[in-house]
């Protein structure tokens, strides 16, 4: 039987702690993965300045084009791959799939790295090591959603508890940011070599420590839920080691029994037509388009944008584009939070985008007056862009994959989330592209086109926000 990741702690003391420590040290490592994930996608927005201004072939009128096609060569191999990877992490051993997928995904950094040393110039060779870059991560998302779904994918407060998980995203995208600027003065090399090291060490701990499913540490077992008694209250009784024993024939029995009702996978196509998956998948196209322009381009927008009227060099440009992913953390345990107290996740992501809108008008019409401006527009810009890509891709996923529909199918859990963020992808593919291009008409076309892909976000929820706020005044009355 499965055990519920929120439940309250036994009387019994010790094994109770046991199960807590097992769920922190889940959360804590997923948490770690996947920033090493984000880090390890930095560099070639740190270094975008310094190979446009020095580095064939991305250097001279073109070069803002490359380096739009060599972000669109990574996102769009990321996302092309990430619904086959969901439908293989419904079936994998997830501890592998992710460990194996943080090692190759630090070869593949440290490859463009290696470009700098072994003075490559040659653009199919960048654009070849970020499309292997982009099918080695596609593996990595659905692979920590579904453990953080086998462990708190029954919790009360899994809108907070997830909001707060996916700052990994930006937590990543900071300590990426950090990471490469601090050593791009001794070479642009170094800026992908160091995060490469980081994901690679980490990829080691998760094959050698990760526990993807209760089950695998023996804790279901443990575990039993008692129904909800007339009063309300709720009692869990953890089963001492005494009574292990006594119980292994009757659990032999359960298992029989429970093995030939086991879920089967959930197909792609039936995934896509569950419920709600179709909206929130379109409208985190449109989400994510925002959020990855800012991810590749923001220093560059930076180091070419004077604040005051001077211009910052590539490293402080690099590190003052940390304040987004710094309002980006607040934003998405802000969205978790309330969805969770209003119990609306579309309703949430329709204000938060919203919301965005005129945040982007102010950061553009403003941002240059001063460096204080400058870092408080900015932080309020992250705050509500990312708000509602961190609350569709984390526990909108998770609520998507385990509903009632499909019966609480936890098989479903990696390709539903894979689809959501897998369209979410193509998005964060086609922003980073046009924004090569658009910003050589200037930056003004570039903010328009944030806005309208925002607009067409807003468009895709609202039919379910509308169905939210009739289900909520329905339940009022």
């Amino acid at each position: 039987m499965e055990a519920a990741a929120a439940a309250p702690p036994p009387h019994g003391g010790a094994p109770a702690r046991g199960l807590g420590r097992r769920e922190y040290a889940v959360l804590a490592l997923t948490f770690a993965s996947y920033a090493a994930f984000h880090a390890s996608r930095k560099p070639p927005s740190i270094v975008k300045a310094v190979l446009s201004a020095e580095w064939a072939p991305f250097s001279g009128a073109r070069g803002p084009h490359r380096l739009g096609e060599l972000d669109v060569a990574f996102l769009s191999a990321y996302a092309l791959a990430m619904f086959a990877a969901g439908h293989l992490a419904d079936r994998a051993d997830l501890r592998r799939l992710l460990g194996a997928a943080m090692l190759a995904s630090g070869a593949a950094c440290a490859a463009l790295g290696a470009a700098y040393f072994l003075d490559v110039h040659a653009l199919a060779f960048f654009a070849a090591a970020q499309v292997a870059s982009g099918v080695v991560q596609s593996a990595g998302w659905p692979c920590v959603v579904a453990v953080m779904g086998n462990w708190f994918g029954h919790a009360s407060k899994r809108g907070t508890i997830m909001g707060v998980w996916n700052s990994h995203t930006s937590v990543g995208n900071i300590a990426g940011s950090v990471l490469a600027a601090a050593v791009l003065e001794f070479g642009w090399g170094w800026s992908f070599l160091v995060p490469a090291f980081v994901i690679a060490a980490l990829g080691v701990v998760v094959l050698v420590s990760l526990v993807a499913h209760p089950s695998e540490a023996g804790l279901e077992a443990q575990v039993m839920e008692v129904e909800m008694n007339g009063d309300g209250g709720e009692e869990v009784e953890l089963l001492g080691e005494d009574k292990k024993e006594a119980q292994a024939n009757e659990d032999d029995e359960l298992e029989m029994e429970m093995g030939s009702q086991l879920p089967r996978a959930i197909g792609f196509f039936e995934a896509w037509r569950l419920p709600g998956v179709a909206p929130f998948a379109f409208c985190l196209f449109f989400s994510k388009l925002v959020a990855y322009t800012f991810l590749y381009w923001l220093p560059f927008y930076i180091r070419n944008n004077a604040v005051a009227g001077q211009f910052l060099s590539h490293k402080a440009s690099g590190i003052l584009s940390i304040v987004f992913d710094i309002g980006g953390v607040l934003g998405g345990i802000s969205a978790g939070f309330l969805s969770d107290a209003i119990g609306a996740r579309a309703v949430t992501s329709v204000l938060f985008l919203f919301l965005s809108i005129p945040a982007l008008i102010v950061y553009r019409t403003y941002g240059s007056i001063s460096m204080h401006h400058n870092i408080g527009l900015m932080f309020l810009s992250g705050y509500f862009v990312n708000g509602p890509y961190s609350l569709i891709t984390t526990a909108v996923a998770t609520d998507l994959g385990t509903q009632d529909a499909i019966k609480g199918n936890s098989r479903a859990l990696a390709t539903v989330s894979a689809i959501i963020d897998g369209t979410g992808s193509v998005g964060a593919a086609l922003g980073p592209l046009l924004t090569g291009y658009i910003s050589t008409r200037g930056w003004n076309s570039v903010f328009f086109m944030l806005i309208v892909s925002i607009s067409l976000a807003i468009l895709f929820l609202i039919r379910l926000a509308k169905d939210e706020i009739v289900t909520k005044l329905s339940t009022r009355s």
